[in-house]
């Protein structure tokens, strides 16, 4: 029989609700995994999510985590280090939802805390597990050049980091789990236009394998894109996270080509075919497949596919980044 794990949710916000909503469906498939209620500082957020879904709510975390084995941490940024803590020494499985902290120091308490502890922690980086990015996997990405824009509309919602945090910080850890190479020289530039921190930025990355990396990140923008550009030895690959789509232009001998042909290429010695593939998109829900792989690494005791050194790697880059801009000339603190 499978042991039971019983979670908890800190935190019912936009996204905490979204969290909720694909729990209660995991409750419903696998029986062996319940929700024990859920707790937020916000007592009229939190009586609305009791009525809607008819859950039961805790007054404190401490409450909580007396009914709980394993917590989904959905709160602001700047409290997911309290939080976590707590909850780390009361050796609890956990779920932190990106970015893990507001500052690598932080991050780095974290990773010590765990040490001995027989708990799991996830990273919540929900593109690792987004279907176009799946979808391209057996292509055996290795690359040379990304490019990525990732935009929004304004939002109060998560400006309490900068926008390199809060958006851009998903491309950052899906680039450096794509290069798998040692980051060697950062280029950014960005400005805080609406809120106090930065609000736009772009970043130029190279890694030692030779990779150049080119990532931009808005949130005020006037309408959403979430897409990145691959380019490798003979192969382009375009995902858009959004609209879950990918496509992939692949460049290959002629002998090799039967059909889905784009144009033929003749060099000295060389006749090549540029092909066009559509990959098939299992439409899933990303956040549901992120959760699952997370009560799977409890059950069966594995590491998580994004881990706690993940998630500091991630706000390490965003933390440089950060610092890159403040030291150029034109950047501009509002405080």
């Amino acid at each position: 029989m499978k042991k039971e794990i019983k979670v908890g949710i800190v935190g019912v916000g936009h996204l905490g609700e979204m969290h909720l909503k694909n729990i209660l469906e995991i409750t419903k498939e696998k029986k062996y995994i319940k929700l024990s209620g859920v707790y937020d500082i916000n007592k009229d957020r939190e009586k609305e999510i009791s009525r809607k879904y008819k859950i039961r709510t805790f007054s404190t975390i401490e409450d909580l985590s007396e009914e709980t084995n394993t917590v989904l941490i959905s709160t602001p940024t700047n409290t997911h280090f309290e939080i976590a803590k707590y909850f780390i020494e009361k050796s609890k499985n956990i779920f932190i939802e990106k970015p893990i902290t507001s500052t690598l120091e932080e991050a780095e308490i974290l990773k010590q805390l765990i040490k001995d502890k027989e708990i799991v922690i996830q990273i919540g980086h929900i593109e690792r597990f987004n279907p176009a990015l799946l979808s391209v996997e057996k292509y055996n990405l290795s690359p040379l050049f990304i490019e990525s824009h990732r935009l929004s509309q304004y939002n109060p919602r998560g400006t309490d980091v900068s926008v390199i945090q809060d958006l851009m910080i998903h491309d950052i850890d899906l680039i450096l789990n794509l290069v798998k190479s040692e980051l060697t020289s950062i280029d950014a530039s960005g400005v805080p236009l609406i809120t106090k921190s930065i609000d736009i930025a772009n970043a130029r990355l190279k890694f030692k394998n030779g990779c150049v990396v080119n990532v931009t990140a808005s949130r005020i923008s006037q309408k959403k894109m979430r897409k990145m550009r691959i380019f490798q030895r003979n192969a382009y690959i375009s995902l858009d996270f959004q609209e879950n789509i990918a496509e992939v232009y692949l460049l290959k001998d002629l002998k090799e080509v039967s059909k889905i042909r784009l144009r033929k290429i003749k060099l000295p010695e060389i006749s090549k075919a540029i092909i066009y593939e559509k990959p098939p998109i299992k439409h899933k829900n990303p956040m549901k497949i992120e959760q699952m792989k997370f009560f799977e690494c409890i059950l069966e005791n594995k590491q998580p596919i994004v881990t706690i050194d993940d998630g500091i790697k991630a706000i390490k880059v965003a933390e440089e980044i950060i610092e890159k801009i403040k030291q150029s000339q034109n950047y501009i603190l509002d405080t």
